[in-house]
């Protein structure tokens, strides 16, 4: 009996109360926690819901384009466990209750995120959007469904969730009603088979009829026609921005616009009214306040105010763009801008470009006039230098990862600091600068050296560090620690300490020279055994402490 009272009770919540659904789009968001494995009169909820949406799939319309959400069916303890299984689309009502016929609840209740995710598969700030949420239970993933609702109808052109709570704990109902209540649907709750004919015979089959309202004169069609155009008078220019229209009350426009979309000019049938019509293209706005009446067409023009900038980032004369550069569009107080090459709509006015390619950069000022297309190509006119480091002249390339290569200015400040450019790790590092005499330096371990290099316009450069070093290999049976201290102390009696490591093995990359192996057996306080060592460059020292 319950399973055929909550057929009827989802196809009113579903079908009755949004018939209007028809010909639109929306997702069933379908609990299969844990949780859905609890009885109502003997049979488990999962089992109810998967033969009442079969029943109810079979009713719905051709036409309506129908998803599936479920979440709480994979995966035990994730809130994460959320899947769009259908996609919606129309005539899916067989794909839809095989699916379900398949869950296997097992996990948690992340019914907000799902909600939300639902919202966003049908594109709800773009076109009209209903979620259907199906729940034996609350929220567990620590979510505001609540606060998630609202944010959701702000957002949203035309959104609805409807909640069907079934087998609901008491006091549960008040936690989710609020994402219907928000949203402008439905919530319906079923406790039991016989509250559930109650609520029906209330609702629905109690219900009386509601006389058909008196057709109201029809809105002439397409009455409603608006080219927008970056100046007055200025030739056609393919904008392609958004645009809306809020109906206006009291002078105050709605929340939610009836009509939007995406084009240069645009037709819209319009009831009569006032609205303010809002368009967006790039950094540059307009809007203003339409009258409809309904026995004329309306015909105008929208002017931005604005004109047009195309940019392109180039290393050098006559190079293509690099998609590396970046590119801002500096206009009052906003910003905006891209990589390698692309065209902003920007308010006419003065105007800042700015261009950054590796270490180059450039400004330029401009004062753009009202429907004026600029091409700029901004070049930094910079060189590149790739970094490379050899362990001795003549001898093997370094090609570990752990190289660190860095450039500096040759010119060294009052202070006696380099300004940095800049640095990555591992051979072939690639650097672009402008041009001017730097500094390459490499480092390995304990090993650095520099090397000079000039960067010419346009150039590419190859540098090559001679880290004149050789790599030292130390194996200790049964050491705790294994350091590595010059041979000789300095005048202080100190030896320079070139690092150390815990455990048996030990390898460093050192200039050459003589230094000493420290191991300390055993523990912190155990014996120290030391044996000299000596590094050699390009070549390998390999050392046994007994």
């Amino acid at each position: 009996m319950f399973r055929n009272t909550l057929a009827a009770f989802a196809a009113s919540s579903f079908l009755c109360a949004g018939s209007a659904l028809a010909g639109e789009r929306a997702i069933i968001v379908l609990d299969a926690s844990g949780s859905m494995w609890g009885q109502i009169e003997g049979k488990t909820k999962i089992e109810i819901a998967r033969e009442t949406l079969g029943d109810v799939l079979s009713t719905i319309p051709a036409d309506l384009e129908l998803g599936l959400i479920a979440y709480g069916h994979r995966r035990k303890g994730q809130c994460s466990d959320i899947e769009q299984i259908v996609a919606p689309a129309a005539g899916t009502s067989t794909a839809i209750a095989a699916s379900v016929h398949k869950l296997n609840p097992k996990g948690k209740t992340p019914l907000t995120d799902a909600v939300r995710q639902a919202a966003e598969s049908l594109r709800y700030t773009e076109d009209k959007a209903t979620v259907i949420l199906v729940t034996d239970g609350i929220e567990t993933c620590e979510a505001d469904p609540c606060a998630v609702a609202s944010e959701l109808e702000r957002a949203g052109v035309d959104f609805t969730a409807h909640v069907v709570g079934f087998g609901l704990q008491e006091g549960e109902g008040v936690q989710v009603s609020c994402i219907a209540e928000n949203t402008g649907g439905v919530f319906l709750e079923a406790d039991d088979a016989a509250e559930l004919t109650d609520a029906l015979t209330k609702t629905v089959a109690a219900a009386p009829p509601v006389p058909e309202p008196e057709p109201e004169p029809a809105a002439l069609e397409d009455n409603v026609t608006i080219t927008a155009r970056l100046a007055e008078g200025a030739a056609d220019y393919d904008l392609n921005g958004r645009y809306d229209y809020f109906p206006m009350e009291d002078d105050t426009p709605a929340a939610k616009s009836v009509v939007g979309g995406y084009d240069t000019t645009f037709t819209a049938t319009l009831e009569p009214g006032r609205y303010l019509l809002r368009y967006k293209k790039d950094m540059a706005g307009a809007e203003t306040v339409i009258e409809v009446t309904g026995d004329e067409k309306i015909e105008r023009d929208l002017v931005l105010g604005a004109g047009v900038i195309s940019v392109a980032v180039l290393p050098d004369d006559g190079a293509e763009p690099d998609t590396a550069g970046r590119f801002d569009i500096l206009a009052f107080g906003a910003k905006s801008g891209g990589y390698g090459s692309g065209t902003l709509v920007v308010p006419a006015g003065d105007v800042v470009i700015e261009a950054r390619l590796g270490k180059g950069d450039l400004a330029e000022s401009l004062t753009l006039a009202p429907g004026e297309i600029v091409e700029r190509d901004l070049v930094l006119g910079i060189g590149i230098v790739r970094a490379n480091a050899v362990y001795a002249a003549g001898g093997p390339a370094v090609e570990t990862s752990g190289l660190r290569v860095d450039v500096f200015s040759a010119r060294k400040a009052l202070d006696g600091t380099r300004k940095d450019f800049g640095g990555g790790y591992g051979p072939g590092n690639e650097f672009k600068l402008p041009p001017g005499d730097y500094v390459v330096r490499a480092r390995l371990d304990k090993a650095v050296s520099e090397a000079p290099v000039t960067v010419a316009r346009g150039g590419a450069t190859d540098v090559v560090v001679d880290l004149n070093a050789g790599v030292l290999a130390i194996s200790v049976p049964g050491a705790y620690r294994i350091d590595v201290f010059a041979a000789k102390p300095d005048l202080q009696g100190k030896r320079t300490d070139f690092g150390g490591t815990y455990g048996e093995t030990f390898q460093t990359t050192l200039h050459p020279g003589d230094y000493a192996v420290v191991a300390t057996m055993g523990d912190s306080k155990g014996e120290k055994k030391e044996m000299p060592a000596s590094v050699m460059a390009a070549e390998r020292t390999e050392v046994m402490v007994e």
